[in-house]
């Protein structure tokens, strides 16, 4: 049984509220939540029947949507590829028009709603994870200067930080980190230790995975929060293997604290990620006003060095 294709919208608000739709009676999982969308027509492709869908499901015109996730699912009457956008702007209200049993506003950690369709659960958790990963810099600006840029990064909404500090001895790294993981709680961050598997426990945090560590691993560690470095298809794939919740891909642009490695560029990011079914942050002297052009290749979002703490 080939996969059928569907184009699915993650309609999201400002404030990080995303719509669902009651499937309607008559349809299997009659009164189960989802995303709203539908199948992709043939000689159609999934952003022109993500268009369409919405606007015959609901009456919206789309604006600006991001390409996303992409999760193949198997139903016992279906096997589906689910291609995931998250639209940002549309014009109109969305409306039930097509017999819906409801609408509802969610959000990742308290949906609201239930049941839930089971492809959608593991959606549900990469919306948890913020835009913006932030790598920490304590070895270039010392580690009482990095926790003084740490708190306002925090302070004005940075959610996701990586303590990636190798260099430091061992009781040092542990000091700063329990520093770090303090702070992060303080302002409902995730922490996540690079490369540390056991102080990451200790501190409730995330890991996160550097390549090599990544090719050893068996199975997910078993922690909140699982990332990954890749840099090639072999270890998207590997990170898939294991469980990983997300990964970095890069670098996309030359980057000073890789000076030799060959950036991969925006085409190649996109094709990389074209069919993978995790939130991907892309990597290597981004800024800011880089991430519309990293979603826009099918990124999660960005994760930065510099840019997260620049005041």
């Amino acid at each position: 049984m080939s996969r059928i294709e569907v184009a699915a919208a993650v309609i999201e608000r400002t404030d990080g509220a995303f719509l669902m739709a009651s499937r309607p009676a008559g349809k299997v999982y009659a009164g189960w939540w989802e995303f709203p969308g539908g199948k992709v027509e043939p000689g159609e492709s999934a952003r022109h029947a993500l268009d369409r869908e919405l606007h015959e499901e609901l009456g919206i015109a789309v604006r600006t949507a991001y390409p996303w996730l992409n999760r193949a699912f198997d139903y016992e009457h279906a096997r589906v590829l689910l291609r995931f956008f998250r639209v940002t702007a549309w014009t109109g209200t969305p409306q039930p028009r097509e017999g819906q049993g409801g609408l509802a506003w969610s959000h990742a950690a308290r949906p609201g709603v239930e049941p839930i369709l089971p492809a959608n659960g593991p959606v549900l958790r990469a919306l948890e994870l913020p835009l913006v990963y932030g790598i920490s810099v304590a070895g270039d600006l010392g580690v009482e200067t990095f926790l003084t840029r740490l708190e306002p990064a925090l302070a004005n909404g940075l959610r996701l930080v990586q303590l990636r500090e190798g260099h430091l001895p061992g009781a040092d790294l542990i000091a700063l980190a329990g520093r770090a993981a303090a702070l992060c709680r303080q302002y409902g961050a995730q922490l996540t230790i690079n490369g540390d598997v056991d102080l990451a426990a200790r501190l409730g945090a995330g890991v996160h995975l550097n390549a090599k560590q990544l090719a050893a691993t068996v199975s997910r560690p078993n922690l909140a929060w699982v990332g990954a470095s890749c840099h090639d298809a072999a270890e998207l794939d590997r990170a898939v293997a294991i469980g990983a919740d997300f990964v970095v891909l890069g670098p996309v642009q030359t980057t000073p604290s890789h000076p030799g490695a060959a950036p991969l560029g925006w085409a190649t990011f996109s094709r990389l990620i074209k069919d993978y079914p995790l939130p991907v942050y892309a990597l290597g002297g981004l800024a800011s006003e880089d991430l519309a052009a990293a979603r826009q290749a099918g990124a999660h979002g960005i994760a930065m060095r510099s840019g997260a703490w620049q005041r």
